[in-house]
């Protein structure tokens, strides 16, 4: 489990999602666009990412390699794209379904990307160093990937 969450796949999932959101929000700004938008493209990267590690696989391994076992590994590997969407997701179908407004959701499932990457940033470095100054650089670093997308947001609709 602790590899699914603090995997370089989950940090680049956050990343991707929440430039799809904004992506999509230039277009309409609905919440369902955002959702759609993040859902399909999350998936196509992930199996663009498992069919890359798989093919990579059975490469390495000269003609001897064993697709099922390469498929395995390479799921394995880029899950935490995937399960780095769900809370976003989550926010979106709220505003999906009304029990928030679209923008609410939007910028919601934004702030939590970006909280959430500055969470992965500094686990993801604190199983490498215990000193605090290296773990919130660490954190406001692989922030500022979901910060600076979604200052963009602003920016493009003000």
């Amino acid at each position: 489990m602790r590899r699914l969450v603090l995997s370089e796949e989950a940090i680049y999932g956050l990343i991707l999602v929440t430039g799809m959101i904004v992506v999509s929000n230039t277009l309409t700004g609905a919440s369902l666009n955002a959702l759609i938008t993040v859902v399909v493209t999350v998936v196509v990267f992930f199996a663009a990412h498992v069919y890359a590690g798989t093919i990579s696989h059975l490469s390495t391994n000269r003609g001897h390699g064993d697709l099922r076992l390469s498929l395995t590994a390479a799921i394995q590997h880029s899950i935490g794209m995937l399960a780095a969407s769900v809370i976003p997701i989550v926010i979106l179908l709220l505003g999906v379904s009304h029990v928030v407004d679209d923008e609410i959701a939007i910028w919601a499932a934004l702030i939590v990307d970006t909280v959430l990457l500055g969470v992965l940033g500094w686990f993801a470095v604190a199983r490498w160093s215990p000193h605090f100054w290296v773990r919130i650089t660490s954190a406001l670093i692989t922030a500022a990937f979901g910060g600076i997308i979604a200052l963009l947001k602003a920016l493009v609709h003000h």
